[in-house]
């Protein structure tokens, strides 16, 4: 069996400043022991940085400025669908499950993307905030 993936969406800056959205993917999984007495499942260990976890929610109708993400961080939408656009006019709509890494900060400007809630019902955020970005790999 082919060891799985995982998709996330990247907010990146190119050399001129500008932000930018591409998909890329966590693998290296391994069939391994997570936890004690458990069988072997699909493992990787992506990051050991230190981190710190927050929650966003997002109300609908609100429209957010142009803004970088404050740090590098992971963003996994738990409810909800959301829209995150970048200064070079992408837009990327986000559900349930979808994953985004923040990586935005340095654009002109300090203009780094909007955001915004889809629909009627709030959006609930899980943020992983890193002290630095995993390493770039396009994919």
């Amino acid at each position: 069996m082919q060891p799985p993936i995982i998709k996330y969406w990247r907010l990146w800056v190119n050399e001129k400043g500008i932000s930018s959205q591409s998909l890329h993917a966590l693998n290296n999984h391994q069939q391994s022991v997570f936890a004690q007495g458990a069988a072997p499942i699909w493992c990787a260990r992506h990051s050991t940085v230190e981190s710190q976890l927050v929650t966003l929610i997002l109300m609908p109708g609100e429209v957010f400025t142009w803004h970088e993400n404050p740090a590098p961080q992971w963003i996994m939408t738990l409810r909800g669908h959301w829209a995150v656009k970048t200064m070079d006019g992408t837009v990327v709509e986000m559900g349930p499950g979808d994953i985004s890494f923040g990586g935005d900060q340095g654009t002109f400007n300090q203009q780094g993307h909007c955001s915004w809630c889809i629909g009627d019902l709030p959006t609930q955020l899980l943020l992983v905030h890193t002290s630095e970005a995993p390493s770039w790999n396009p994919c």
